[in-house]
Order: structure tokens, then sequence, then C-alpha cells
């Protein structure tokens, strides 16, 4: 892990949660990194409108969420609980993991990585079905890239470092850090950047 605060590769130490063994048994399950990822991204919600957003039964929701909870990554939301629904939020507003970190925990950190690319592929599938629907302006400022590079692992952690710097500077202007400008206009919309850093499978 870097330590430096000022490196692009370090967790934030207020945004981030360092994930744990435990953590990465409880994230191996693409469902509930949907469920956490939706929790960032929408704010608190009840495990009903959870249900009736992913499709799912009121029971395997209960049961991820548990789960979610008993590994520090989802807490109950009191303030807007009632008997009827619990309310659920997130602990934390992004997820850190180095792999380099915990080599001992490398099946544990294997099922995370294949289950957030999983993720990943859901969330594409569901922009996907959304490009027909999206505003000119938008549409003329989408992308999506594919670009192959041959490197060593040394050249791809300072790649990943030149990368997260850049998305750290516009992450910013959304956040509304001191000095930042622009960061709530009304043209502003959420904005999602993936970056898949993985060797290509062998022949």
């Amino acid at each position: 892990m870097a330590t430096d605060p000022h490196d692009p590769l370090a967790p934030h130490p207020e945004r981030d949660l360092v994930l744990d063994t435990a953590a990465l048994r409880v994230l191996a399950h693409p469902m509930r990194l949907n469920f956490l990822r939706h929790l960032r991204d929408n704010g608190p919600t009840t495990g009903r409108r959870l249900a009736g957003h992913f499709g799912l039964d009121s029971g395997a929701v209960s049961y991820h969420l548990r789960k979610l909870a008993e590994g520090g990554l989802i807490e109950e939301d009191t303030a807007r609980g009632t008997r009827r629904d619990r309310w659920w939020r997130v602990t934390r507003h992004a997820l850190y993991h180095d792999p380099a970190d915990s080599p001992d925990d490398a099946a544990e950190a294997g099922a995370y990585l294949q289950a957030l690319l999983i993720a990943y592929g859901d969330d594409l599938r569901r922009y996907a079905a959304d490009v027909p629907r999206l505003p000119a302006d938008w549409f003329a400022v989408a992308m999506a890239s594919d670009r192959p590079l041959r490197l060593t692992p040394t050249q791809l952690t300072e790649l990943k470092r030149d990368l997260i710097s850049v998305i750290d500077r516009y992450r910013a202007l959304s956040e509304g850090a001191e000095g930042a400008e622009g960061a709530d206009g009304p043209e502003s919309r959420p904005v999602s950047v993936h970056l898949h850093t993985l060797p290509r499978p062998e022949r």
C-alpha cells in the first residue's frame, strides 16, 4: 500500500475504506457490490427499494444487506428508519484494496476482483441500454475506448498513478474542494469513469 498521502495510489483517510480479508470475502459476490455501489451513488435507501430496483425477493436482499453490515461496509441510517422499513447507507464512499499488500489473501482478493469485474459488466449493460436515450450534447462527449499496451508491472503502476492523479483533479471539482470551480453547475451530472488495468489473457 502506498503510504505517502500525496501519492494518488494511497488510500484517502476520510473517503476510502481499506478492505481487510473479512470485507473481501463479503464482497466476493457481484450483487453485494451492486448494492454497495447503488447506495454510494444514490444515497441511503431501504431493502424494499433495492428489491424493486434489482428485481429480487426481500429475503435475498435482507441476507446480502446483513452480510454487508457485518463486514462494516454499510450501516443502518437510524434517523430515517421506521418500524416498517430500515434504511441503509455506506460507511465510506470508496473502497481501497492493493493486492500487493495481502499475498496471504490471494484467494479472497481474486474472488473480489472477479466479482468487481462482473458488477462492472452489469453496469455496462445498463449503460448500453440507455444509449438511445442519451441527450445529444452528452452523446457527443461519450467515450468507449480499448487501447492495448505492452508494459512491465512497474510501468503499469506508473500508468495507474498518472491516470488516478488526473481523475482526482476532476474529483475535486465534483466534490467542491476548496479553490475548485464548477463543482455543481446546472449542466453537470454524475459521470462514470471505468478503469481496468489487467494483462490480456494468454492465447
